[in-house]
């Protein structure tokens, strides 16, 4: 297929697909009002303004992290922004037994679970991988099975409500690039599994959701400190990025791209090999 028909062909599912979009459902923060949520990874970044988005929306919340010093602090200001209720529970993901009591908590303090959002992740080194395997054997324990665990022990809790599990995934866990092999392998597992329990669920006619939320370069400070002298491109704000992953949650749907070039880039991966490899080595700069 020549490259001005595949330009063409492309052009026009875009627009389709930005037609389909908004003309969707739309979203009523009134909806989450009372709602029982347990935020994972949620003491920084991402997951902390994806907890004060819910408080401020009025929902009952858990927060886990390891830092139990900062969950205390958080909660304070969840309950100020106008949580109806505001828990936590200082956990290690990289402890498989702390996934069930994370759970198990938070379904006994709030008398059941209507979200569940898997947004925690392992901290690892930026540049090229250094053959570390137990490294990458940790990581996949933190960033995915434990996600696993997490998602298998709400399910019941989920079934009762019409629940829903709202994972944080990466543009890294579609598209392969250089620097974060161990951290994209481990978002190429969630969305590898995630995506194939979606149609497990709807084959059993279950009343959960899974929403997947493919997120592109995002400005937290861990992400900015990691990909300095890296990476040449713009990042969006966590703030913005935790609404676009709860507004996604409630409306329950199967995946959601933030900011908004990522859902082109993964369409740009399989049409454009190519091209996608010349933008990959143009916008990452290798530094020996």
């Amino acid at each position: 297929m020549k490259s001005s028909v595949k330009l063409f062909l492309f052009g026009s599912l875009c627009a389709a697909l930005i037609a389909l979009h908004w003309s969707g459902p739309t979203f009523s923060e009134e909806s989450l009002k009372g709602k029982r949520v347990l935020v994972t990874g949620a003491s920084t970044g991402i997951g902390e303004q994806v907890a004060y988005h819910y408080a401020r929306m009025g929902a009952q919340i858990v927060i886990t992290a390891r830092r139990e010093s900062v969950l205390k602090e958080f909660i304070k200001k969840c309950l100020d922004l106008g949580a109806q209720k505001a828990l936590y529970i200082a956990a290690d993901m990289a402890e498989i037994a702390d996934a069930d009591r994370v759970v198990e908590f938070a379904e006994k303090q709030l008398q059941g679970l209507d979200y569940v959002v898997l947004n925690h992740i392992g901290s690892s080194p930026y540049g090229m991988w250094d053959g570390d395997v137990d490294f990458v054997r940790w990581l996949m324990q933190v960033n995915f099975h434990s996600y696993v665990k997490i998602a298998v022990k709400a399910l019941p809790a989920l079934e009762k409500t019409n629940g829903s599990i709202v994972v944080v995934s990466s543009l890294l866990g579609k598209m392969c690039s250089p620097f974060a092999l161990p951290y994209a392998a481990t978002k190429f597992a969630l969305n590898g599994f995630f995506g194939s329990l979606q149609h497990e669920l709807a084959m059993k006619q279950s009343n959960v959701s899974i929403t997947i939320c493919i997120l592109g370069l995002i400005d937290t400070e861990r992400a900015m400190k990691k990909i300095k002298g890296y990476i040449d491109m713009p990042a969006y704000p966590a703030h913005e990025a935790a609404f676009q992953i709860i507004k996604a949650g409630a409306l329950r749907q199967d995946e959601a791209f933030y900011p908004w070039y990522t859902f082109y880039l993964t369409l740009f991966r399989d049409w454009f090999p190519y091209h996608r490899d010349q933008f990959i080595r143009t916008v990452y700069k290798y530094q020996p």
